[in-house]
């Protein structure tokens, strides 16, 4: 309905109501707005009541019963009702910041080493142009125009295409498409992510080959960064179908479940360092969980990016899924903060970027996650665990009474 009543978020004591045919049809009537924040389902059928649920995008769902509230659960909305939430284990810990932080050293942009075009390619090999990777296909820049990768000595290490706006909306569109990753079961999203693993283990040498080009470096010192992203994959692969919610006992006769669900499109601006293990780290923190991701790589290390998904395709990802833009990342990070399709965004760098980032994602609300320290990317207890995966959910709590 394109009535404003049906469409806003109009607080009690007004009452907007209308009639629908199939349970589906009422889901797809309440999900038609920008705002998610509570919703009442009531019906005869608990069966009934239980599967609607969690279809509703919002916050909140109260069953059979309407306004209850408990420090226990949390209480927060979805989509432009804002995000972070009131009550709840959740809710602490948005005011909470894991302890290695307090010495974290900030991130200080390094002027980039420019690349001397026409010389030949470090390491031999044929001169190519990386493309992109979008709704599970190679793409060209909409512009045309490519960026050469620079070695650490000036020389050039290749070229990767030069992704603009249009490239951008793309991906996104291809990432939104693939919002049936988010129905797939948990036990299938991590089959995928340890083949991803699997994959990227039989190519181990060729990736430390890429970083020793990339870094300047003898290859012993890049293959444990190499050895890490595989178990940071098979890690995350495990939490696929573990990383489970609550169960609340309010002061009442019923049950409040806590439960974790997918925030949707991601936009992720990945650090410069490290180029493999950053960009795995935080793509398989999204897409386990079933988010789609729209990838923005390490400007110096944008060819390990576009080496990845070839990995990526031959380990069963369905299109969209992953989507990788090459380019320039303060350009393409504002684009994916602007786009209104997209949910979240996490964006790693300076802080002035993340400034920047948060207050053009102001438009739809979009939940951001910004760091502007540099994170130890090889210590599981950092970057391998729950910090990372509770970015990528969001928590719906579901309340249930019982008894006459």
């Amino acid at each position: 309905p394109a009535s404003t009543c049906a469409r806003v978020e109009i607080f009690g004591p007004v009452l907007v109501a209308m009639s629908f045919r199939t349970p589906d049809e009422a889901v797809a009537l309440a999900n038609n707005t920008e705002y998610g924040l509570a919703a009442s389902v009531w019906s005869e059928s608990i069966n009934l009541a239980l599967d609607t649920a969690p279809k509703l995008k919002c916050g909140v769902v109260w069953v059979n019963s309407t306004n209850l509230f408990d420090a226990s659960a949390g209480f927060g909305g979805y989509k432009e009702s804002g995000y972070g939430r009131e009550g709840g284990r959740e809710g602490v810990y948005a005011y909470t910041k894991p302890r290695w932080l307090k010495g974290a050293k900030p991130v200080v942009v390094k002027p980039p080493v420019k690349a001397e075009v026409g010389l030949p390619l470090v390491g031999g090999g044929i001169d190519r142009t990386a493309k992109m990777y979008i709704g599970g296909k190679q793409a060209r820049p909409d512009g045309g125009y490519s960026r050469p990768v620079a070695a650490p000595s000036g020389a050039l290490a290749g070229e990767v295409g030069e992704g603009n706006r249009k490239d951008i909306r793309n991906a996104v569109e291809a990432a939104r498409k693939a919002s049936g990753w988010a129905s797939a079961s948990d036990h299938n999203r991590a089959q995928v992510i340890y083949y991803i693993a699997e994959n990227l283990a039989a190519r181990e040498h060729e990736f430390a080959d890429r970083l020793r080009i990339l870094r300047g470096v003898k290859s012993a010192k890049t293959r444990p960064e190499v050895e890490a992203a595989i178990e940071r994959l098979f890690g995350f692969a495990a939490y696929a179908d573990k990383y489970e919610g609550l169960i609340h006992r309010p002061p009442f006769r019923g049950l409040s479940l806590a439960v974790n669900e997918p925030v949707g499109v991601v936009g992720i601006v990945c650090p410069e360092e490290p180029g493999l293990l950053g960009f795995v780290t935080l793509m398989g923190a999204a897409i386990a969980l079933g988010n789609t991701a729209v990838m923005i790589p390490s400007e110096s290390q944008a060819l390990i990016a576009t080496d990845f998904y070839q990995v990526l395709d031959t380990s069963d990802v369905p299109g969209g899924v992953v989507n990788i833009v090459t380019g320039d990342k303060r350009t393409l990070g504002l684009e994916l903060a602007k786009h209104d399709a997209v949910d979240a965004i996490w964006y790693f760098g300076d802080a002035a970027g993340a400034t920047e980032i948060e207050k053009a994602s102001a438009g739809n609300l979009k939940q951001t996650w910004t760091e502007t320290v540099l994170r130890d990317w090889a210590d599981p207890a950092v970057s391998g665990g729950r910090d990372v995966l509770a970015h990528a959910t969001q928590v719906k709590n579901i309340w249930i009474p019982y008894g006459e």
